[in-house]
């Protein structure tokens, strides 16, 4: 019978701490493994080597680690006999998450050039990638503020706090594919618009392609009124690519993440998972197929018709748009050096 293991990610020492010890406590026999020096194939048979003698295993990943590439080391079919991910547990203090999801400095600032990472943007993605949230410390206000935050940065992801008792990790293996598929920008199960107090989303969701100068000019403007943002889009430019689009910390990463469907041969629908195949017959469109542009902005009392009047003077004009795709495969393309090389606008 193979032995759980519950991932605990988090910005916050102190939350994480008071998580793992909640578990610790609530599984009679679970061994803990805090902070792990070792990375990859090492952990992974340190996991193997623990498990006969724990009930449950507890990894504490530490402060600057984010789950997934853990997770995915450990749905594995060499270790599946001896090993099953249950729970993927990010801890946060109510304290402090409100003031770390837009800290823009680095997770290493001494570094020189080894982790390059904001601070929001690694909190952001163990929040995002989560199967269960947990909250510690602050106060009342202090938990029904962040609870708020979460739930409009991850509308579905079950919020817990660390006293009142946690999610239950003795259950089946979690399929690592299903939650890349949370967070992947063609298949992200991206926040509904909605205001909670003064956290407010702001979606945003058009079919007309997006030019890519005027696009670009405006990046710097959308990265600075939101705390975060992500979605998909597509760009005139190249039409057949699904963009990716990442904002946090001021910064916006574009990358890409594929083909439309829409663009690939009938034999794709068989080749990608059910959520994809699902997220394309949502999008679908008779004429542009899953072609789509769709981002989600969260923050402070964002302005909704700013960003929906920015982003639409940044569509192709009626007349731009039935000139066709290949005058605009011409057009001026300032993305085209980020997109080859996968960096950061």
């Amino acid at each position: 019978m193979s032995t759980p293991v519950v991932l605990v990610a988090g910005l916050h020492d102190t939350a994480r701490t008071l998580t793992v010890d909640r578990l610790l406590a609530e599984h009679p026999g679970s061994l803990a493994i805090r902070r792990p020096a070792e990375e990859g194939h090492e952990l992974l048979r340190r996991l193997v080597r623990h498990a006969p003698a724990a009930t449950v295993l507890v990894v504490d990943l530490g402060a600057h680690a984010e789950p997934r590439p853990v997770a995915e080391l450990i749905d594995r079919d060499a270790v599946r006999s001896a090993l099953r991910l249950t729970a993927v547990v990010t801890a946060v203090d109510a304290r402090h998450l409100p003031i770390d999801i837009a800290r823009g400095d680095r997770v290493d600032p001494a570094s020189a050039g080894a982790d390059e990472r904001h601070v929001a943007e690694v909190l952001a993605r163990q929040i995002e990638y989560a199967t269960d949230l947990v909250l510690a410390g602050g106060d009342a206000e202090d938990v029904e503020l962040s609870a708020a935050v979460l739930r409009h940065l991850t509308f579905c992801t079950p919020i817990h706090h660390w006293c009142d008792g946690l999610p239950v990790v003795s259950g089946p293996a979690l399929c690592t594919r299903e939650l890349a598929d949370r967070v992947d920008p063609a298949t992200a199960r991206l926040p509904c618009e909605c205001r909670t107090g003064e956290v407010t989303t702001v979606v945003w969701h058009r079919l007309r392609p997006l030019h890519p100068l005027r696009l670009f000019h405006a990046a710097e403007l959308l990265a600075a009124w939101s705390v975060r943002s992500r979605g998909r889009f597509w760009l005139a430019s190249r039409h057949e690519r699904l963009l990716g689009w990442d904002g946090v910390a001021g910064e916006i990463s574009v990358w890409d993440a594929g083909r439309w469907l829409a663009a690939s041969p009938a034999a794709a629908w068989d080749a990608v998972s059910p959520a994809r195949r699902a997220a394309a017959a949502l999008d679908w469109n008779p004429i542009m197929g899953d072609r789509v542009q769709h981002l989600a902005f969260v923050g402070p009392d964002l302005d909704r018709e700013r960003i929906h009047d920015l982003l639409d003077s940044c569509l192709l004009t009626r007349e731009e748009a039935v000139a066709g795709s290949d005058v605009w495969s011409a057009y001026d393309n300032p993305f085209a050096l980020i997109l080859d090389v996968d960096e950061v606008v």
